[in-house]
């Protein structure tokens, strides 16, 4: 209930659905009802010029009472019209009080906050006002930087220690040939990692050779040896 694309909002789907909480009630209470596993509802914290907390407290009410007990939220509203997804994404100003509110108004209900949230330190600022954290983009783009001590920052493992991208990408590259034995194409598996080693001295022959990856020259070998001369698998400053 939260994606405000021309397309989607056309078929009358996404945020245009705060609009209509008793649909979306049913909706959740249809899903319930037909599997085992719980529903979740993502959402943002208002539309156009609906963004009181009226609009998102009476969605919320609506799912909760439909079954659902976690609520993912956008902390921008969502304008329908005149803005790409792109830009949705990040011309509504941030709000993030809203979603603390919202656990506040809702202490029965698992709030997760979306939107914005860039860096571990980030995380744990919200985790004081909220149950968990959703991060998108930083993640994908940055994923030894925003996941390596998450573990031990987020979910208190301290016994773990991070390992190094070199180790984490070793491992990585088995998973993708398992996988490519199983018949998924090796650009598949291999792009997920392609911002691994970011800002990283080796990064952009890492970069190349997984674009490569479908090509009929691609051998497994050639990764592995880009990883043999990123500095011993310690890792490198950026």
């Amino acid at each position: 209930v939260g994606c405000p694309s021309d397309r989607v909002t056309t078929g009358r789907f996404g945020a245009c659905l705060m609009a209509e909480p008793a649909l979306v009630g049913e909706c959740v209470a249809t899903m319930t009802a037909a599997v085992q596993i719980p529903i979740t509802v993502k959402t943002r914290i208002g539309i156009d010029d609906r963004d009181d907390d009226g609009i998102l407290d009476t969605l919320v009410e609506s799912v909760r009472a439909a079954g659902s007990r976690k609520i993912i939220v956008h902390a921008r509203k969502a304008l329908l019209s005149g803005l790409s997804p792109k830009e949705n994404r990040q011309i509504p100003p941030l709000k993030y009080d809203r979603v603390y509110r919202l656990k506040r108004a809702f202490p029965d209900l698992v709030v997760v906050l979306n939107g914005g949230v860039r860096s571990l330190d980030d995380a744990e600022t919200h985790l004081k006002h909220v149950d968990g954290v959703m991060v998108g983009r930083a993640a994908y783009e940055r994923p030894y930087e925003m996941l390596s001590d998450v573990d031990r920052r987020i979910f208190g493992a301290n016994s773990l220690q991070p390992l190094f991208e070199v180790e984490v990408a070793r491992r990585y590259l088995a998973y993708a040939k398992d996988q490519e034995r199983l018949g998924i194409q090796r650009l598949a598996v291999l792009r997920h990692a392609i911002g691994l080693f970011r800002g990283q001295p080796g990064s952009r022959r890492w970069r190349q050779a997984i674009s490569a990856a479908n090509g009929p020259a691609f051998d497994w070998r050639d990764m592995e040896a880009i990883l043999d001369t990123m500095n011993g698998g310690e890792r490198l400053a950026a």
